[in-house]
C-alpha cells in the first residue's frame, strides 16, 4: 500500500503557477536571452564521483543494439512454415517415386543383359564403355541445346515423358517381339568368325533392345535424379530449407530402396503361380514396367501441381551467381596432380574405389548367373539384394557420424578399403580354391559357388552403403584444410581425370583381360591379383593422407583460434575505447568547450576487464 502511495505521489502533477509568477519567469528568460554566453577560461573537469558509468552504458548498448526482428506470423505446422511444407512434402514424394523406379530399372537391366541367351556378364564392361558413355554424352549435348530454347517446365516434361514412354513400350511391345527384332543369326556368324573372346561385343548387337533398356535405365539415374529432380529442388528451396531437409531426402531414398526391393521380389516370384509354358519373366517384366510408368506419371503430376498451386514465381529464391571455377585441361590437371603429394593421395582414393567396385561387381554378376540362370530367379535375388542394400545404407548413414566423432578421419577412411579387401579376398578365394572347402560348406547347405555369390553380395552391399556414409564424406572433408587455390584446382583436377578414370578403368581392365585370356572366368586369377594391388595402394594412400590431413587440420584449427582471439581482443579494445570516451577517459565536446580527461591512475588489465563486465 505504501509503495502505491509513493508511486501515485510521484505521478502527481505540480500546481499551475499564478499569473504574477508567470510574468516574473518570462522577465527572467528575456534577461538571460539578452546576456552574451561566456565560456569558462579554465577547462572544466568532470567530478570524479559523478556516476556516469551506470547510466551511460545502457545508453551505449541500446545505441549499438540491432533493431529487433519483426515477429514471424506465418502459419506453422509442427514448428515448420506451411509454405515450406508445401514444397518439401511434394519434393520428398517425387524423390521417393524416382528412387523407387530407379531400383526396379537397375535390377531389371542386369537381368536382361546378363541372363539373355547368347550373352553373359562379359557384356557389361563393353556396354558401359562403347554404348552407355557415348549416349550419355550425346544426351547431355541435346539437353544443353533444349535448355537454351525451352522453359524450365517444358524442358522437364520434354525429358521425362520419353523415358516413361520407352519403358512402357519396352514392357508391352519390344520384349514380346524380341525374337523378331534381334539379329540372332548375324550375331552367331560374327561370333563364329571372331572367336569366343568377342562374346561381349557381339552380344551388344545380338540383344540390342536389352542394351538400349540398360542405357535408358542408367540415364534415369543420372538425368532424372541428378539433373531434373535436384535442379527443380534447388530452384524452389532456400539455403536454410536445403540445410534442414536435404539430409532427410537421403534417408528417404534408402526407404524407397527397401520397398522397391520387395516389389521386385514379389513380381519375380509370380512365375511360381503360373502354369507350364507361360513366359513368367515377360509377365513379371510387364508388371514392373507398369509400376514404372504409373509412378513416372505421378512424378510429372507432382511437378505440375507444385508449379501450379504452390510456387509463386515472383517469390522464388534469387538465383545465386555461379563462382568462376577453373576449367582445367587434361594437361593442367595432370600437372596439378603431379605437383602435390596430398592431391595425389586423394586422387588414389577416388581411382582405387572406382576400379575396385567394377572389378568385383562384374565377376560377381557372372557367378550370379551361373547360380541363378533363370531371369525370375536372378531378379528375385536382386530384389533381396536391393532391400539389404537399403537397410545397410540407412544404418551406415546413422553410424557414420558416430564413427567420425569417436575415431576420426583416418579410421573412417580406412574402413571402406579394409572391408573391400577382406570381402574381395574371400570372394576370389572361394572362386579359385573352393573345391577343398566343398565338404565343409555342404554342412551349411551351400556350394562354393553359392558361398561366393553371398560373399560377393556382401561386398557389393557394403561398397554401395559405404560410398554415401563414409567414402564421400571423407573425400569432401579432405579438401577442407587445403588453401583456396589448391582446394579449387585440386578438386577440378580430380573431377577431370580421376572420376572418369575410376569409372572406366575397371571396365577397360576387364576388356583387356577378356580379349587376352578368352573369357571372364579365365581372367579371374589375374583380376584378383589386380584387386589386391589396388586396394593395398588405396590403404597406403589413406595412411599417407591421414598424416597430412591431421597436421593440416591442426594448423587450420590453430589459425582459426588465433584469428578468433585477435578478433575478440580487437572488439574488446574498440568497446573499451568507446566506453572510455563516454566515461571521461577521452575528450568530449560540450557547447564548444573541451573537457579534458581527469588525471586518474591507470587501471590494470584485470581492473579494466572487471569494469567492462559490470
Amino acid at each position: 500500500m505504501e509503495s502505491g502511495l509513493v508511486a501515485s505521489h510521484r505521478l502527481r502533477l505540480p500546481p499551475l503557477p499564478s499569473a504574477a509568477h508567470a510574468h516574473l519567469l518570462r522577465h527572467r528568460r528575456l534577461a538571460l536571452a539578452a546576456t552574451p554566453l561566456r565560456l569558462p577560461t579554465t577547462p572544466l573537469r568532470q567530478p570524479a564521483a559523478l556516476p556516469l558509468r551506470p547510466c551511460l552504458k545502457p545508453l551505449r548498448a541500446a545505441s549499438l543494439a540491432s533493431p529487433a526482428p519483426a515477429p514471424d506470423n506465418s502459419p506453422k505446422f509442427l514448428g515448420v512454415d506451411l509454405l515450406t511444407l508445401k514444397k518439401i512434402v511434394p519434393l520428398g514424394l517425387m524423390f521417393f517415386c524416382i528412387l523407387f523406379n530407379y531400383t526396379i530399372l537397375r535390377d531389371t537391366k542386369d537381368v536382361l543383359v546378363v541372363t539373355a541367351k547368347g550373352s553373359s556378364a562379359e557384356i557389361i564392361p563393353f556396354l558401359k564403355t562403347w554404348v552407355n558413355l557415348p549416349m550419355a554424352i550425346g544426351f547431355m549435348l541435346l539437353y544443353s541445346r533444349l535448355a537454351d530454347v525451352l522453359s524450365k517446365e517444358a524442358l522437364f516434361y520434354t525429358v521425362i515423358f520419353p523415358f516413361i514412354a520407352f519403358f512402357g513400350v519396352f514392357g508391352y511391345v519390344l520384349y514380346p517381339m524380341r525374337d523378331a527384332i534381334h539379329p540372332t543369326a548375324l550375331a552367331d556368324r560374327l561370333l563364329a568368325s571372331l572367336g569366343p573372346s568377342f562374346l561381349g561385343p557381339v552380344a551388344i548387337l545380338r540383344v540390342w533392345s536389352f542394351c538400349l533398356f540398360y542405357v535408358m535405365a542408367e540415364l534415369w539415374g543420372s538425368v532424372v535424379i541428378s539433373v531434373l529432380f535436384w535442379g527443380f529442388a534447388n530452384q524452389i528451396t532456400t539455403v536454410e530449407e536445403a540445410k534442414e531437409f536435404y539430409p532427410l531426402f537421403g534417408l528417404g531414398a534408402n526407404v524407397a530402396l527397401i520397398f522397391s526391393g520387395r516389389t521386385v521380389k514379389y513380381f519375380s516370384n509370380m512365375r511360381q503361380n503360373l502354369g507350364p509354358g507361360v513366359d513368367g519373366w515377360a509377365i513379371s517384366l510387364r508388371g514392373m514396367m507398369s509400376i514404372v510408368v504409373i509412378l513416372g506419371l505421378v512424378i510429372a503430376s507432382i511437378y505440375w501441381g507444385v508449379n501450379k498451386f504452390v510456387i509463386d514465381k515472383t517469390s522464388l529464391p534469387v538465383e545465386r551467381k555461379k563462382k568462376n571455377k577453373p576449367k582445367l585441361s587434361m594437361g593442367e590437371s595432370l600437372k596439378v596432380l603431379v605437383s602435390s603429394r596430398y592431391v595425389r593421395d586423394l586422387a588414389t582414393l577416388v581411382v582405387a574405389y572406382g576400379i575396385s567396385i567394377n572389378l568385383v561387381e562384374v565377376t560377381w554378376k557372372s557367378k550370379l548367373k551361373a547360380q541363378f540362370p533363370s531371369p525370375n530367379e536372378y531378379s528375385s535375388f536382386m530384389g533381396d539384394f536391393s532391400t539389404a542394400t537399403g537397410i545397410a545404407t540407412f544404418t551406415m548413414m546413422l553410424l557414420g557420424r558416430i564413427i567420425f566423432r569417436k575415431f576420426g578421419w583416418g579410421v573412417a577412411a580406412t574402413i571402406t578399403p579394409a572391408v573391400l579387401l577382406a570381402t574381395g579376398v574371400g570372394f576370389f578365394s572361394l572362386l579359385l580354391f573352393g573345391e577343398p572347402l566343398t565338404p565343409l560348406l555342404a554342412k551349411f547347405g551351400m556350394t562354393p559357388l553359392l558361398a561366393a555369390v553371398f560373399v560377393g553380395a556382401l561386398q557389393n552391399i557394403f561398397s554401395k552403403s559405404a560410398k554415401y556414409s563414409l567414402f564421400d564424406p571423407c573425400k569432401e572433408m579432405a579438401y577442407i584444410p587445403l588453401d583456396e587455390d589448391m582446394k579449387v584446382k585440386g578438386k577440378a583436377a580430380i573431377d577431370v581425370v580421376c572420376n572418369p578414370l575410376g569409372k572406366s578403368g575397371g571396365a577397360l581392365i576387364q576388356q583387356f583381360m577378356i580379349l587376352s585370356f578368352g573369357s571372364l572366368a579365365n581372367s579371374t586369377p589375374y583380376l584378383g591379383g589386380i584387386l589386391l594391388v589396388i586396394v593395398l595402394a588405396w590403404l597406403g594412400a589413406v595412411k599417407s593422407l591421414d598424416s597430412q590431413f591431421s597436421s593440416l587440420a591442426k594448423e587450420d584449427l590453430e589459425r582459426e583460434q588465433t584469428l578468433k582471439a585477435e578478433t575478440i581482443e580487437t572488439t574488446a579494445q574498440v568497446v573499451g575505447t568507446g566506453n572510455g570516451s563516454l566515461n571521461g577517459n577521452g575528450a568530449t565536446p560540450t557547447n564548444g568547450a573541451v573537457i579534458k580527461p581527469s588525471q586518474e591512475p591507470e587501471s590494470t588489465a584485470s581492473e579494466k576487464s572487471g569494469q567492462q563486465s559490470q
